[in-house]
């Protein structure tokens, strides 16, 4: 193996275990606290704080997110084939589901938008 490709590799193991930590140490911190709050998205907040106070630059951890991201299908590929199980419900309130789902869509970019926005026009009058 060549050590150009052996470093990539190594860097990659590296940053999918900092992800992984991240997400672990959220769920055992949502079992502690007894939070209702997803693991998950415990280990994002905790993500986002690092980001925010300087203690991790996003590009350290870009080549793991993007191995994460490039390979998104497989996440939900079991929510898929469950929906197999429900063809009944899908035929009777599909059309229910489809609007909540374009719905909390909708909201959830409009939402990134102005958050974006926002923190732009933070940042501009910031540097002026």
């Amino acid at each position: 193996m060549k050590p150009s490709m052996l470093k990539h590799l190594s860097r990659l193991c590296s940053e999918l275990a900092v992800l992984l930590g991240l997400y672990l140490f959220g769920c055992q911190l949502s079992a502690w606290l007894a939070w209702p709050i997803p693991g998950g998205v415990i280990g994002m907040a905790l993500l986002l704080l690092a980001f925010a106070a300087g203690w991790v630059k996003p590009a350290a951890l870009q080549l793991g997110a993007g191995l994460l991201m490039a390979e998104m299908l497989l996440f939900f590929i079991p929510a898929l084939m469950s929906l197999l199980d429900y063809g009944a419900l899908l035929r009777n309130d599909g059309w229910r589901i489809m609007l909540v789902i374009a719905a909390s869509t909708l909201m959830v970019m409009l939402v990134t938008a102005f958050t974006v926005e926002l923190a732009v026009r933070l940042r501009r009058s910031r540097e002026a």
